[in-house]
């Protein structure tokens, strides 16, 4: 159905709760806000970190940079690797690749991240491209690494969008594909809920890694 996969990471190939979670948790008492309870903080797991800080705890724009700072003073040396792969992930993304799929990781975290979280897990070599924004903010827009995304494994040729889809957990992700005319799956294995999904226009929605994998070979 699909030859070249487009994979979310944060809720999609791994579960970065507690290492994002806490992260943000240290980067806001920084600042001078007390969050106890890190579940409060799950709506951080999949947006841009600068719109997240924004959105939910008003950060003023001329904090942003500062907050971000604290919260990658965690994430980069100990944050990152509070993560886990969701079970069966390794299994799908290998068995693809047996099945000649172009695979690309398409995320809103910082590529250097992305890079070391993956080669943390050992999966790197699964993903023809490995895709995310810049420390400074830039390519943070899905629509942007969705873009790059396909550039690069079409190696600068018009992709095939009726060969593409891309795999996410969150409304961004979805969206992002549509903008760009790709189809999306969410998969509520992750942090977006069905209905969430559903709203975003997800084309697919698949509950577990199982689901996803039959789909995806079918």
């Amino acid at each position: 159905m699909f030859d070249y996969i487009l994979f979310d990471l944060d809720g999609t190939v791994s579960d970065p709760k507690v290492g994002i979670c806490t992260s943000v948790q240290y980067g806001l008492s920084k600042m001078g806000i007390d969050v106890p309870d890190i579940n409060v903080l799950t709506p951080f797991i999949g947006p841009p970190l600068r719109d997240s800080f924004r959105d939910f705890y008003h950060i003023k724009d001329e904090d942003i940079e500062k907050v971000v700072a604290f919260y990658r003073e965690r994430f980069s040396t100990v944050g990152l690797f509070e993560n886990e792969l969701y079970p069966g992930i390794e299994e799908l993304l290998s068995t693809l690749k047996k099945n000649g799929k172009k695979l690309a990781l398409a995320s809103s975290k910082p590529r250097v991240f992305v890079v070391k979280i993956l080669d943390y897990f050992g999966i790197t070599g699964y993903f023809d491209v490995v895709m995310g924004s810049e420390l400074d903010g830039t390519r943070e827009n899905k629509v942007e690494i969705i873009e790059e995304s396909l550039r690069l494994l079409f190696e600068g040729e018009t992709p095939d969008l009726e060969k593409c889809v891309m795999v996410g957990d969150r409304k961004y992700d979805v969206e992002a594909a549509a903008k760009v005319g790709l189809k999306g799956i969410g998969v509520t294995y992750g942090y977006g809920s069905r209905e969430e999904l559903v709203n975003a226009g997800a084309d697919i929605i698949c509950d577990s890694v199982e689901e996803l994998k039959n789909l995806l070979l079918s």
